[in-house]
């Protein structure tokens, strides 16, 4: 009893933690408290996959990728040609792809977007990663 008790607390205090971190926004803020919930769900193992899937947290929301995505076609952008699949955590050179900035409106000012084999994409600028493909 007093073990369920506990998990329960845990369960609420990690919940509440990981919306507010993933209200800071970003994929540090979506680590950290994919990593609490995680951990409290399923101990180490559990905060490392939840730390993971809570990194990508933070890219442009479901509701607005199709506004974004028509945004990036009307820019006529030319397409990088990468030889690997597009997917994300993929990494892109530093050198011969051209990096945009979002528009704010999106509110993902902390990534770049390119076009890489005719999709939109988005990239941590300081890694050159994929973190989002824009579908």
């Amino acid at each position: 009893m007093k073990r369920t008790l506990i998990t329960a607390a845990l369960m609420a205090s990690a919940l509440s933690f990981s919306t507010m971190a993933m209200a800071q926004g970003g994929p540090a803020a979506g680590a950290v408290g994919g990593a609490v919930v995680g951990g409290a769900v399923g101990g180490p193992v559990g905060a490392a996959v939840g730390a993971t899937v809570g990194a990508v947290t933070g890219g442009i929301a479901d509701d607005a990728r199709p506004r974004f995505r028509s945004y990036v076609v009307e820019r006529h952008h030319p397409s990088y040609r990468y030889e690997r699949e597009v997917r994300v955590g993929a990494e892109l050179p530093s050198s011969g792809v051209t990096y945009y900035e979002v528009p704010r409106e999106y509110g993902v000012t902390n990534y770049r977007y390119t076009v890489v084999n005719d999709r939109p994409v988005l990239v941590d600028p300081g890694s050159h990663k994929i973190v989002q493909v824009i579908e």
